[in-house]
């Protein structure tokens, strides 16, 4: 219990970027992290979106929220961590940097115990699903603390090491990006047949809230509810079949293979 007590006090370097402020907003609701032990920097010092917590410490002194913390959360575009000197000797260290991996960490900052992770966009609203694996000497404790941070926005998932998470980089790293491209060829496609752009709108951001909500409800794979519909032979299964025609799934392969292939270094 005492170790998890000290585990409290987070500093968070990149704390005034979007994906910071996605995973401690939920943090702090749930009571995961005192606001009195939370130091957030940034290169103004002045970071919003946490008003609702005023004993949240904010600083441009990098060194000054390492000596607060015991807990390091690095939440900073790759490339910026060129110009990042520190001396995380000692200190439980968690990275949602896309394509750093844990030696470059070590090299760098001297940190050893090193937690990796790839959040999304949809944070925030408690919907990321977040993989995560750890260096083997990262503590029992710290582990926990690492599972109930990232549980905070969504589902987390521990996974095996590097190979895993520049593959989930991709693939759920992405947040809405991909279904949002297809969302988009829907509108646009709706609107091209006659539908005013803000019934298009509407009709298809709710079509596709409600088909993530019924698959991650129900047991049935995708594969299964593809196969469901086609059997009805009705207009659903002319629209697979001429998609299929199309090989849409050649498409979504290239697309995640592109982004795989980026995220081994993304600057």
């Amino acid at each position: 219990m005492g170790r998890r007590a000290r585990m409290t006090h987070l500093g968070v370097i990149g704390g005034g970027g979007w994906l910071a402020g996605a995973l401690l907003r939920p943090v702090l609701t749930d009571r995961i992290i005192k606001p009195a032990d939370l130091v957030l920097s940034s290169r103004s010092g002045n970071i919003s979106g946490f008003e609702a917590w005023p004993g949240v410490h904010m600083t441009t002194d990098n060194a000054i929220l390492v000596d607060a913390s015991d807990v390091i959360l690095l939440s900073i575009r790759p490339a910026d961590i060129e110009a990042l000197e520190l001396d995380l000797r000692g200190r439980f260290v968690i990275s949602v940097m896309a394509g750093v991996t844990v030696e470059e960490i070590s090299d760098r900052f001297g940190a050893q115990r090193i937690v990796r992770a790839m959040p999304n966009a949809c944070a925030e609203q408690r919907l990321s699903f977040t993989p995560w694996f750890a260096t083997r000497d990262v503590r029992r404790s710290e582990l926990d603390f690492a599972r109930r941070f990232f549980a905070a926005s969504g589902r987390e998932h521990v996974i095996s090491g590097e190979y895993e998470l520049d593959y989930f980089t991709a693939l759920t790293g992405s947040g809405p990006a991909f279904p949002a491209l297809m969302a988009d060829a829907m509108i646009r496609h709706a609107i091209e047949s006659g539908i005013d752009p803000d019934t298009a709108d509407i009709a298809v951001r709710q079509l596709f809230l409600g088909a993530a909500t019924q698959m991650a409800g129900i047991a049935q794979t995708p594969a299964d509810i593809v196969e469901l519909f086609m059997e009805y032979r009705g207009t659903t299964a002319a629209g697979l079949s001429a998609m299929v025609e199309a090989d849409l799934a050649h498409a979504v392969f290239k697309g995640l293979t592109a982004a795989r292939r980026k995220a081994h270094r993304s600057d």
